[in-house]
C-alpha cells in the first residue's frame, strides 16, 4: 500500500490504523479515520482511496462502520453529487462519541450477562462462591458505569473543570501524604487533632 499523503499526515494515519486494529477496529478504519480528522474540508471516497492507496470497497466499508459509530459525519458539498465526509471539529464530542459507544458495545452486554448469572441458583458450594464474585464485579462496573452515566450530563465546560480539578487535588494529596510522613511526625488521620504530645512532637 503506497499512500499519497505528507510526512506528518502519513505518520499519524499509520499510527492511528496502528492503534485502531489495538482497539478492535480494522486498521484501514482507523487509517481512514485518521485521514479524515486531519482533513480541514470533508473528503469523499475517492480523496480517501488516492491519499490511502487502498481500494474502493475498503473505503466505502470503512465509512459504513464509522458512521455506524457515529464518528463521522455525512456532508455535501456544492455542485458535488458525490457524498462527502468529515469528523465532529469538537475534541471531546469525539472522545464522548468514543466512550458511549465502547459502552453500548461492550459495558452494558457484560452487565446484562453478569445480572442473569446472578439470578441463577448455585449447584454447589463453587457455584456459591462464583456467584458472589459475579455480584461483586457487577457491583463494580455498575458503579463506574453510573459514574459515567452521572459525567456524560454535565456540559463540557463544566467536564473540563472537573477533570482539571482532580488533578489539583490528587497533587494535593500527594503533598499531604509526604507532609505526614515526614520524619518526626507521628502518623495520624486526617482530621484527628491528636493529644497535646502528638502536637508537640507535630
Amino acid at each position: 500500500m503506497t499512500m499519497n499523503l505528507d510526512p506528518v499526515r502519513q505518520e499519524f494515519v499509520l499510527h492511528f490504523g496502528e492503534m485502531g486494529s489495538r482497539w478492535g477496529i480494522n486498521r484501514t478504519v482507523g487509517q481512514i479515520y485518521a485521514m479524515l480528522f486531519l482533513s480541514e474540508a470533508p473528503l469523499c471516497a475517492d480523496d480517501i482511496v488516492a491519499g490511502l492507496g487502498v481500494s474502493r470497497s475498503n473505503v466505502s466499508m470503512g465509512l459504513k462502520e464509522l458512521q455506524a459509530w457515529n464518528l463521522v459525519r455525512l456532508r455535501h458539498v456544492p455542485e458535488d453529487r458525490r457524498d462527502h465526509f468529515t469528523t465532529p471539529g469538537d475534541l471531546w464530542e469525539i472522545v464522548r462519541t468514543l466512550v458511549e459507544e465502547r459502552k453500548k458495545r461492550e459495558i452494558d452486554p457484560t452487565l446484562s450477562k453478569l445480572r442473569g448469572l446472578e439470578i441463577e441458583t448455585p449447584a454447589s458450594d463453587q457455584d456459591t462462591y462464583a456467584c458472589r464474585r459475579i455480584a461483586e464485579l457487577r457491583e463494580l462496573i455498575e458503579l463506574v458505569a453510573g459514574w459515567y452515566d452521572d459525567m456524560k450530563g454535565l456540559e463540557t465546560d463544566r467536564l473540563v473543570q472537573l477533570l482539571a480539578l482532580g488533578a489539583r487535588i490528587q497533587k494535593a494529596v500527594a503533598v499531604t501524604e509526604r507532609v505526614v510522613s515526614l520524619p518526626g511526625r507521628m502518623a495520624r488521620p486526617i482530621g484527628n487533632e491528636g493529644t497535646d504530645a502528638e502536637k508537640t512532637l507535630g
